[in-house]
């Protein structure tokens, strides 16, 4: 009898629709950030409500432009956290500032507003958050906070494309924005893809022109303009600019993409249900849970082991099973590269005194990384699968062979 086909942790859900839109640019000559661009963020920034939407190469580029527009620049400090993909501190060093990390809340694992107004100084210069595994976070406590101090807040909704929360009594789609600016990623991990990608989006028409100057190198004249111009126009290059475009393949793409995510939403929110029917008697297993005022897109189903488990144990058994999980969210400063770049805690520029790679002030971000896996969680997981994954879980937790 052959082994069951491994399920894996996550799979984009495309099909003939997105192989036919990728046609229309290939025949049509023009490839790279044209029409099919223009109408990607035309439609992306009517879906969630943004004035601007720019499109660039991923969502660390989009990081980057959104960083510099606010103006953060060597000796700044910017209030992130590290329990994030190391991008998001990354996007800071990029700038030359310095990543001040806080804490997160062990509930929805993004950042803690109430570890975030201790350690505003003299050089922060923005607050960015991160809209974690889709999770919305809590911008009702942080656009206040954010305009009290005069602090700009960036949004790293990388994985939130679909989320929602509840603003003023209604319900408003992450990327609105609600902060200064939302940048989002279209990686395969993501419930939209291009297969790479992001989009920036904004209400602040001068940052958006900054945007799409420095996404193509900061030339003057935009291709559309002058391929479209019945004179020949020479372009200028007035400042320091990035190769930061998106093709018009990918834009195809997307475009199709954004019509497949109220399917997508439906479908995440049933699975999730699903999920937590086959898992709610696990002694000792945490689930994740929405706050009243927000909506995931339930990128990912985020689990805390029980007291005692081995989380690499676990995965490890689950694999054996033919089941793929990921660990916990990553924490930046405990990897090696930030043993050489420089970031704090809020207790100064320099070392806290912890031991490598730990934070006493990083407590619950390094639990969650520690103690958490991901389940496999995509569009066409089926029913069968989940509890095929369920029965596995359940194995590995009692120490059993699994299923």
């Amino acid at each position: 009898m052959s082994p069951a086909p491994l399920i894996p942790v996550a799979r984009p859900w495309l099909g003939e629709e997105e192989a036919s839109a990728a046609r229309r640019p290939i025949l049509s000559g023009w490839v790279t950030q044209g029409p099919e661009v223009a109408a990607f963020e035309a439609e992306f920034a009517a879906y969630v409500g943004a004035p601007h939407a720019c499109a660039v190469s991923n969502c660390t580029t989009a990081l980057h432009l959104a960083l510099r527009a606010v103006g953060v620049g060597p000796g700044d400090e910017v209030i992130t956290v590290s329990h994030s993909f190391i991008a998001t501190a990354n996007a800071v060093r990029y700038c030359g500032a310095v990543p001040v990390f806080v804490d997160i809340d062990p509930a929805t694992f993004n950042m803690d507003p109430a570890r975030v107004e201790e350690v505003i100084g003299p050089r922060t210069r923005a607050i960015l958050c991160v809209h974690q595994i889709g999770m919305p976070c809590d911008l009702a406590a942080l656009v206040p906070m954010a305009r009290r101090h005069h602090l700009a807040l960036v949004e790293d909704a990388a994985c939130a494309v679909g989320s929602a929360i509840l603003w003023e009594g209604r319900w408003e789609p992450i990327g609105k924005p609600h902060g200064d600016v939302a940048c989002f990623s279209f990686h395969p991990r993501k419930l939209l893809t291009t297969g790479d990608g992001g989009m920036i989006t904004t209400a602040n028409p001068e940052w958006d022109a900054k945007f799409r100057l420095w996404r193509q190198h900061s030339m003057g004249v935009p291709d559309l303009v002058r391929h479209s111009a019945d004179r020949v126009i020479f372009e200028e290059y007035g400042e320091l600019g990035y190769n930061y475009r998106m093709t018009d393949i990918q834009a195809a793409v997307g475009r199709e993409q954004l019509k497949r995510l109220p399917a997508l939403l439906a479908r995440r929110r049933e699975q999730v249900e699903r999920y937590r029917l086959l898992l709610a008697d696990i002694p000792g297993l945490v689930l994740p849970t929405e706050p009243a005022w927000a909506r995931s897109n339930w990128q990912s189903f985020c689990v805390r082991l029980p007291d005692g488990c081995d989380q690499r144990q676990v995965m490890e058994a689950l694999l054996a099973a033919g089941i793929a999980t990921r660990r916990g969210v990553m924490c930046a400063h405990r990897e090696p590269a930030y043993e050489r770049e420089p970031w704090s805690c809020g207790l100064g520029p320099g070392p806290c005194g912890c031991p490598a790679r730990t934070c006493r002030r990083l407590r619950q971000s390094e639990q969650a990384q520690d103690r958490t896996i991901l389940l496999p969680l995509y569009h066409e997981l089926s029913e069968a699968d989940q509890e095929r994954i369920a029965l596995a879980l359940r194995a590995a937790l009692a120490g059993q062979d699994p299923l």
